[in-house]
């Protein structure tokens, strides 16, 4: 019987673990779909229509009415909020403080024009839902030809 020797390389099996490591982040998170709301603007968002009108919905825990702005041009929406940061107490020593300041933007263009001047926006529980009737088409107008 014949003994086999193989050869140990640490840095060919280094090597190897490091473009294991690489393939499991890059899939890990780019897909995560938290990392892509991050890109758009951190905050979640469904977009969609009826025969009427174009519905948008946005979860925005932790803001009021007042701290969001709502603008449309054309078929562009732009929404944004913001939270501004509450005073430090004076004698207080703080061993956690994430709560200081919050903000998002969203622009998107929806899939169809609108008549903005009769949206209406209600804000429920943290979700802002928006509805944004859609603008009629122009309809052909017929032309009767007059023979003489």
């Amino acid at each position: 019987m014949m003994t086999r020797i193989t050869l140990w390389e640490p840095l060919h099996e280094a090597r190897q673990m490091q473009r294991m490591l690489d393939r499991y982040m890059d899939r890990s998170f780019l897909e995560a779909p938290s990392f892509s709301s991050l890109l758009e603007g951190g905050v979640p968002i469904d977009v969609y229509q009826t025969d009427k009108e174009v519905v948008v919905k946005i979860n925005a825990p932790g803001f009021k009415a007042e701290d969001i702005d709502i603008s449309v041009t054309g078929d562009h929406l732009n929404i944004r909020g913001e939270i501004q940061a509450e005073t430090e107490e004076e004698g207080v020593q703080y061993h956690i403080r994430e709560r200081h300041m919050e903000s998002f933007a969203r622009s998107l263009v929806l899939p169809n024009p609108v008549e903005s001047d009769k949206a209406k926006a209600e804000f429920t529980d943290g979700i802002l839902t928006l509805t944004l009737p859609k603008i009629e088409e122009v309809k052909p107008k017929k032309i009767t030809i007059k023979a003489k």
